[in-house]
């Protein structure tokens, strides 16, 4: 049996049972109901354990203290699209996904909302946690009427794919930074045009997602074409594995060879290409 720490909403309240605290989410739940009171979960209750970010208790009861609970429920809209396309997820981001929402609506009263340079490399690496992203644009346009832009949707993907994943908001940032980065200083280097609506960028973006799923899964290429990229392509080879060096230490896991000469492959097909 849990007992009630604090009644948020109706709908929403946060119980604790032993050391274990979490955020109940079911309607008319906290209908009526007082801190201390016991509390019987419905089975068909949404009920949140939070990350361990999250569970220092001045962190998480600060965060209750400011949260408004709508940004709660709107999270959580958000989440039940996600399990609807993804089946399973992580529902333990539901607080840092609701902290991030009610920061981006102060910001946007404020005026003060920051660019998203990685918006499109996102949109390409992550496209179904993208069009979920798209879908939470409408739900926080119903709930706040506002209507975040697409450098905010882009933001929310990488939540989306943290709950999907085993890859954290800050390593997927990191990962979609080091690869935009590298592309915008081939381009500086070599004074070329790179054709980020190509058939081939997008073909690029595609490898290093399913480069990164291989990394954290253990999976290994099974053939290794390292040695022809390196003797025909030795530039795009070169490029390959700085690229796939910096990925190495954001994921924190050994970069196989093999994956360098695929990798080298796709950009040599984007080089090719370019515009002088």
């Amino acid at each position: 049996m849990y007992t009630i720490i604090k009644v948020l909403n109706n709908n929403t309240v946060l119980a604790k049972h032993d050391h274990e605290e979490i955020i109940v989410m079911f309607k008319g739940i906290g209908f009526g109901k007082k801190a201390g009171e016991c509390l019987e979960i419905p089975p068909q209750a949404k009920k949140y354990l939070m990350q361990k970010t999250y569970q220092s208790k001045d962190r998480f009861q600060n965060i209750i203290e400011y949260i408004d609970p709508i940004y709660l429920e709107i999270a959580d809209e958000i989440l039940k699209r996600a399990e609807a396309r993804f089946a399973k997820i992580d529902y333990n981001i539901l607080l840092p996904l609701a902290d991030h929402i009610f920061f981006t609506m102060k910001r946007m009263k404020e005026n003060i909302l920051p660019s998203n340079p990685f918006h499109y490399d996102i949109q390409l690496l992550f496209p179904d946690e993208y069009e979920v992203a798209q879908e939470a644009r409408d739900i926080i346009f119903q709930y706040t009427s506002q209507m975040i832009n697409d450098d905010e949707v882009g933001f929310i993907t990488l939540h989306v794919h943290s709950a999907v994943s085993t890859n954290k908001v800050v390593e997927s940032m990191e990962a979609t930074r080091i690869i935009h980065e590298q592309i915008l200083q081939l381009q500086k280097d070599l004074n070329i045009v790179i054709d980020v609506h190509s058939i081939s960028y997008a073909r690029l973006m595609n490898h290093i997602k399913f480069l990164i799923v291989r990394i954290n899964s253990g999976e290994k290429l099974q053939m290794d074409i390292s040695e022809f990229t390196k003797d025909k392509f030795p530039f795009a080879y070169q490029q390959a594995q700085h690229m796939c060096h910096s990925l190495s230490k954001i994921l924190k896991k050994e970069m196989p060879e093999t994956e360098v000469g695929y990798l080298a492959l796709h950009l040599e097909r984007i080089l090719s290409s370019t515009v002088q």
